[in-house]
């Protein structure tokens, strides 16, 4: 049986099947690093620059290359790309399980970090061509709680695995996936292109010189200090080579990014609320293992475990969140969930002590991770339903790529403002540095949910849930701006 013999009926689950494996597997690996790191320290005998690096190589390589990712699969097939990055992922990360010393894991985790570039923005391409425009935001929000499964499970997997058997494992066991996933993929799913068959190879460069050096800045602003001049010289050149990305883009015929997207006023808020919720919560996310670890002593295992009230919850609230998008539009469930996670934030700053007791963190947790998950599948709905479907893989790429950068500059912001005003230096310096942290993160997330009522409201044309034809959707040339 080809893939070309798929039954219209089984098609969307199979997909779905195919590309969750995938995406489950790159965003496992975003976090599952993070508790391995004081063993692997040990063994390959690791200074505390080398660990950082350990996951922010990641990190940067899949922020950097996402939009490339996008439009090589626009240009030689979005299941063909896919197939290759779950490849190159999983031979990365057989490098990693086998790197002698610290500079040798870097890259591997550099490698991953491009092949993740390439499956994360392919899997919900793929799959929003396979599902039926009506049942979309159901898709959508079932692969953005696969997606928040992953994010939660990876701090808790990591510890397991490296208590349990060693570190290297966190790495060996996506391999035998890897290999099952990317013939798969090949055999079962079907191939698309996007819109412009052309490669577009200067604005793939510009692209990778534009954000590289600016993700690279923000990412060493947390240990060098924003006043010092490699963070200045880098953030400088990125921003002017982004300015030089956007002027090719706007005028070569084939543009890997099409600057008239943001035109629609559903699709540029949307992605503003990306950035911002990146921004606000991750940033704040980054120091709740820590404070488990670092205050109150549990290992990195027990952290893991504390902390998946709040990341589990999309792997529940994620599915509804999408199906209810199609119904009521995604506006009321962003502001909601935005509004649900500045809440947490503030609520945790303000009950942050030494010896805070466990049980008073898990309200906030839940409140904090329902509302990521209110914001995750409407989200991606509404980016996808502002732009032509053939357009899906170019929008997937440029929103999956702004939220990173969010992400990225969350931790870098709020770390120099947790630096400023504590440390750690011991427990009473972290809660110090966290309740100065936290507050900013909150600031912003509610800024987040101001901006999420500039999205067009339900059955606006060109909005999350208004009803859109294929003919009608090929015939539009621009996606309306409201």
């Amino acid at each position: 049986m080809t893939n070309s013999a798929l039954k219209p009926s089984t098609r969307p689950v199979i997909t779905f099947v195919i590309v969750s494996i995938g995406l489950f597997m790159v965003t496992l690996d975003n976090l599952v690093v993070s508790t391995a790191l004081p063993v692997i320290r040990v063994d390959l005998n690791a200074p505390l620059e080398s660990l950082e690096w350990m996951v922010n190589a990641y990190t940067l390589s899949f922020a950097v290359f996402l939009l490339t990712g996008a439009a090589l699969g626009d240009r030689f097939g979005r299941r063909k790309m896919f197939a290759l990055g779950v490849m190159i992922f999983s031979l990365a990360s057989a490098a990693a399980a086998l790197a002698p010393d610290a500079d040798t894991l870097v890259t591997a985790r550099a490698i991953q970090g491009l092949g993740a570039a390439l499956v994360t923005p392919l899997s919900l391409t793929l799959l929003s061509e396979a599902v039926p425009e009506g049942k979309r935001g159901l898709a959508i929000g079932a692969w953005s709680g696969v997606s928040g499964l992953g994010v939660a499970m990876g701090p808790v997997v990591g510890g397991a695995i490296t208590e349990g058997i060693s570190w290297q494992w966190i790495f060996w066991v996506n391999v035998p996936i890897g290999l099952v996933i990317a013939p798969l993929a090949a055999w079962k799913l079907i191939e698309s292109f996007g819109p412009d068959r052309g490669l577009d190879p200067r604005g793939l460069v510009l692209a990778v010189v534009a954000l590289f050096p600016l993700t690279f800045g923000v990412v060493r602003s947390s240990a060098l200090g924003w006043s010092n001049s490699t963070v200045l010289i880098s953030i400088a050149f990125g921003l002017v080579m982004l300015f030089f990305f956007l002027l090719h883009e706007s005028r070569t015929k084939e543009p890997m990014l099409p600057l008239r997207f943001f035109r629609s006023r559903s699709f540029s808020a949307t992605n503003a609320v990306s950035f911002v919720m990146f921004f606000g919560i991750f940033g704040s996310i980054f120091f709740l293992s820590q404070f488990f670890i670092t205050v109150q002593g549990m290992t990195p295992l027990e952290a893991g475990v504390r902390i998946l009230p709040w990341t589990a919850m999309p792997i529940f609230v994620a599915p509804i969140a999408g199906l209810l998008s199609d119904r009521i539009g995604a506006r009321p469930l962003m502001v909601a969930g935005l509004a649900l996670q500045a809440f947490a934030i503030a609520w945790i700053a303000e009950i942050s002590e030494v010896d805070t007791a466990y049980i008073e963190f898990v309200p906030a947790f839940i409140a904090g991770g329902a509302g990521m998950a209110l914001v995750f599948a409407p989200s991606a709905n509404a980016v996808l339903s502002s732009v032509r479907p053939i357009e899906a893989g170019k929008a997937s790429g440029a929103t999956n790529a702004i939220r990173e950068l969010g992400g990225v500059a969350g931790v870098a912001v709020l770390a120099s403002v947790f630096a400023a005003a504590g440390g750690y230096a011991s427990p009473q310096d972290f809660v110090d540095g966290v309740r100065a942290a936290l507050p900013v993160g909150a600031a912003v997330l509610l800024i987040g949910a101001l901006i999420a009522l500039l999205i067009p409201r339900q059955g606006a044309p060109g909005t999350t849930g208004a009803p859109r034809t294929d003919a009608a959707a090929s015939d539009a040339s621009v996606p309306s701006a409201l």
